[in-house]
């Protein structure tokens, strides 16, 4: 896809409309007006909504591997410090580029069959790290249960907190995920 400037930010700005409005109540009159632009230039730049769609959902979710990735790489090769380091990534992910990810978690379904195919092969990458990062946690010992499960649970945990952390609360992105790890690796020591 097309990786101009300009179509970064109308791509930022199209998830911030779609996470107020939802995807099926954004007109693209609504998304040429909240770009500053004239409808038809809209169009310039992508060839329909759905494209629009697939942009922030795709870019969302590049940023969201290269962080974890990143984060990885920074952390020894402990279960514990892998664990601890997707956690904060995904943390990170939701606050550097929440909107991005909130439309990706709430409007995927929106995806027509093309745009589905094309951008499974990114939400199945970075489901696969999160699985590695399980797989080694239950090797050791860390967490318990089936890997499916113990990885959807810690996923839809995190995600869930697009609607209620607060950045300026009480509580930092490596408290929370913190706290997070160490309620699942609890309760395998207690299991």
């Amino acid at each position: 896809m097309n990786a101009s400037p300009r179509r970064k930010e109308l791509t930022r700005l199209a998830a911030q409309l779609f996470v107020q409005a939802g995807f099926d109540r954004t007109t693209v009159r609504m998304l040429a007006q909240e770009m500053g632009i004239k409808s038809g230039s809209l169009f310039h730049h992508f060839r329909d909504k759905q494209e629009i769609l697939a942009a922030v959902i795709e870019e969302g979710t590049e940023n969201a591997l290269v962080i974890a990735r990143k984060a990885l790489a920074r952390c020894d090769s402990s279960a514990s410090a892998r664990l601890h380091a997707m956690a904060r990534a995904h943390l990170e992910t939701l606050l550097t580029d929440r909107n991005a990810h909130v439309v990706a978690l709430y409007e995927w379904r929106r995806l027509d069959p093309e745009a589905r195919a094309h951008l499974s092969h990114l939400r199945d990458a970075y489901e696969a790290l999160w699985e590695q990062v399980i797989d080694e946690a239950l090797a050791e010992g860390l967490v318990h249960g089936d890997r499916f499960l113990v990885s959807r649970f810690v996923m839809g945990a995190l995600n869930w907190t697009v609607r209620w952390y607060d950045p300026d609360g009480p509580r930092t992105p490596d408290e929370l995920a913190d706290e997070l790890v160490a309620m699942i690796t609890r309760s395998a020591s207690v299991g």
